[in-house]
Parts: structure tokens; C-alpha cells; sequence
């Protein structure tokens, strides 16, 4: 195949053709990270060459060595955003940066090279625009995009690799919540731990993830809620993430958010909800929080809502808390006001209907 070349500062990105277009799934059946775009993105680094050869070429598996160090040692980040199409026809990311540099993050926690960040957004915004007629129309639909790292030198020694891939993919979603948000039950966890400070918290990488699995489908199967409440994993005492998400409070009127400690993910969305309620003029505050002092503020009527925040679901309101044998009600089960406003705020301007003030959107 004869690339198609397009210059970038620094490198050029090949463009391969993609001879065949596979079938694009119909609207219902969407679902979430099912369906893959016909391209994907690839770039590779040798400890000779540093990052090189970036290019797109058709989507297809990945031929690795047995022995590469990812499937040994887990040297893997990755990443997670958006796009989307607006009524007027346009494609916009959302804050396409800040993805860049946590993804740096991330690298340098694993030992992994860094990615040129102006290069990550540029490779994300070429194959986006390559792929625009994968994005699905409708309400809440989007291209969801995961770029991600991984050790690809034949090896068995524990070290570092001196190889890597780095590649995105593309995949149609529909929307999250089909019929408006919808609060779910969470289950408090005081047995199995997320990750602690020092480890791999704060970095996106799949071992955080695969530490989850064991207390979701237990929380699930026995106590059938939809998502785990993570405490830290020293005293079991103070409050982390949900699932996959970052997590708020509303107790009597002020907004409470774990800190960022080490062990906690620096959330896109969960940093732009915080711009957004000051902005608003809602007291919010970054500090650590005990489940007992969310239980006493049920207990007296202060707690007012909560929610989870990332970019899969955007806002993921809280209806109830499952702790020491107890149900907690959140909000009588019910979408808070600030839940909601904040759901259509952001959902607002990653389509294009509100404003952007913040200069958050990119076009593709």
C-alpha cells in the first residue's frame, strides 16, 4: 500500500487506504465499546528511534510475541474520550489536552516513554475526521475513543520494556442513559482496596481496573447494586472513588470531593464539574471524607445528593449507599438539581447546544 502522507510539525502521520467498509451498527444496537471503526491509529517506539512511525492504517488485530512484556509485567496505560456530533453538523472533542497529559502521567508512573502531546491531540482529531461517518446521530450517541500503550518487546526479564505500541481505536456508542439519568445503588466496600498511595492509582492503567472486578460482580450478585464505593486502603475509613468514576457529595448546600491523594484518578469531567460549581457560586471543597460522616449527614438530612463523574456516563447520579447491612437513601432515590443541572451543562457544550466559555471543545 502507498501511504498518503500528512505533515505535521514534528512527523508526518501515514495514511494507508482502507480498502473494504465494514456494516455500521443501527441505532439500538449501539451499546457501549461493542463496535470498532474500519481505521485505527499505531505508532511505535524503540529505544533506538525513540516514538516513530505514526500512521492509520485499517482496523485488524495486532500481531504480539508471546513472550512481550505486557502480558508479564502489565506495562499498559490508556485512555478514554469523545466525540461528538452536533445538530449543525460539526465534530467536537472534548478537552482533548488534558487526555494528553494524563496520559503522560500515567507513562511516567508505569516507566513508560512519553507521548508528544500535541501529536497525541493531532493523531486523535486525524483519524476522528477519518472516521466522522462512524460518529451515530441521536441523543447522547458519540464516537467514543481509547487510545492506549503497551510493552511489546520479547522479553521475560523484570524490567522495563525497550519496546512499545501506541494505538487508537474508535468505537460508536449509544447513549448512556437512554431514558434520562437514572440513579443507581451503590455498594460501600471494606474488604477489597482499588489501590492505595504510592501505587497506581492516580495513573489510568489496566490493573487498577482488574483489581475492581472482584467486588463489582459480588456486589452485583449479592446485594444487586450497580457499583462499588472504594474506601482508602490503609484505615478503610475514607472515601475514594465509585467504580470507575470519581465521586461528590452535596451536604447542606456545600459540594465535598475526596482529594486527589495519589491513589485517586484526576478526572476530566470531575475537574471541569469543579470549575463549573464555583463558577455557579456553590461552595465545593477538596478534602478527605469518611463514610461515617456521609451516614451522619443522611442521618440528620444534610446530605443532599450525590453523584459519580467521568466521561462515559458524564454524571452518574447516586440514589442510595449500601453500608454495614444498612440501606442509605440519597435524595429519596431521586436526580438531584445539581445533578442534573451539571448533566446538562456539560452534555451542553460537548454538542455544541450551550455556549462554551471555557474554551474546552475542539473541532475536528
Amino acid at each position: 500500500m502507498n501511504p498518503i502522507r500528512m505533515e505535521k510539525v514534528q512527523q508526518s502521520i501515514n495514511i494507508y487506504p482502507c480498502p473494504t467498509a465494514k456494516p455500521k451498527p443501527g441505532q439500538q444496537s449501539l451499546g457501549f465499546g461493542v463496535h470498532f471503526t474500519d481505521r485505527m491509529f499505531l505508532m511505535d517506539y524503540s529505544a533506538e528511534q525513540g516514538w516513530h512511525d505514526p500512521r492509520i492504517v485499517p482496523y485488524e488485530p495486532l500481531q504480539l510475541d508471546p513472550a512481550s512484556m505486557v502480558f508479564h509485567y502489565g506495562q499498559s496505560v490508556f485512555e478514554g474520550l469523545k466525540a461528538y456530533r452536533t445538530d449543525d453538523n460539526k465534530v467536537f472533542l472534548f478537552r482533548p489536552d488534558k487526555n494528553a497529559e494524563r496520559m503522560n502521567r500515567s507513562c511516567d508512573r508505569l516507566n513508560i516513554p512519553r507521548i508528544d502531546e500535541s501529536l497525541f491531540v493531532e493523531a486523535v482529531q486525524t483519524i476522528v475526521r477519518l472516521e466522522a461517518n462512524w460518529i451515530p446521530v441521536g441523543n447522547g450517541a458519540s464516537l467514543y475513543i481509547r487510545p492506549f500503550i503497551i510493552a511489546t518487546e520479547a522479553a521475560l526479564g523484570v524490567r522495563a520494556s525497550n519496546r512499545y505500541l501506541f494505538a487508537i481505536i474508535l468505537s460508536p456508542a449509544g447513549a448512556y442513559f437512554g431514558e434520562g439519568l437514572k440513579p443507581v445503588r451503590i455498594f460501600v466496600d471494606d474488604h477489597y482496596v482499588r489501590a492505595v498511595r504510592g501505587g497506581t492509582g492516580h495513573a489510568k492503567t489496566p490493573g487498577n481496573y482488574a483489581a475492581t472486578l472482584k467486588a463489582q460482580t459480588e456486589a452485583k450478585e449479592r446485594q444487586h447494586c450497580s457499583q462499588v464505593l472504594w474506601l482508602d486502603g490503609i484505615e478503610r475509613t475514607y472515601i475514594e472513588e465509585v467504580g470507575s468514576m470519581n465521586v461528590f457529595f452535596k451536604i447542606n448546600g456545600e459540594v465535598l470531593t475526596p482529594e486527589l491523594n495519589g491513589s485517586i484518578l484526576e478526572g476530566i469531567t470531575r475537574n471541569s464539574v469543579i470549575r463549573l460549581l464555583k463558577q455557579w457560586g456553590i461552595p465545593v471543597t477538596e478534602r478527605k471524607i469518611a463514610i461515617d460522616e456521609i451516614v451522619r449527614a443522611a442521618e440528620n438530612g444534610g446530605l443532599e445528593e450525590s453523584f459519580g463523574t467521568g466521561t462515559a456516563a458524564v454524571i452518574s447520579p447516586i440514589g442510595g449507599l449500601f453500608w454495614n447491612g444498612n440501606d442509605i437513601p440519597v435524595n429519596q432515590g431521586n436526580v438531584g438539581s445539581c445533578s442534573q443541572k451539571l448533566y446538562d451543562t456539560l452534555t451542553g457544550i460537548q454538542y455544541g447546544r450551550l455556549q462554551d466559555e471555557w474554551g474546552w471543545t475542539v473541532e475536528c
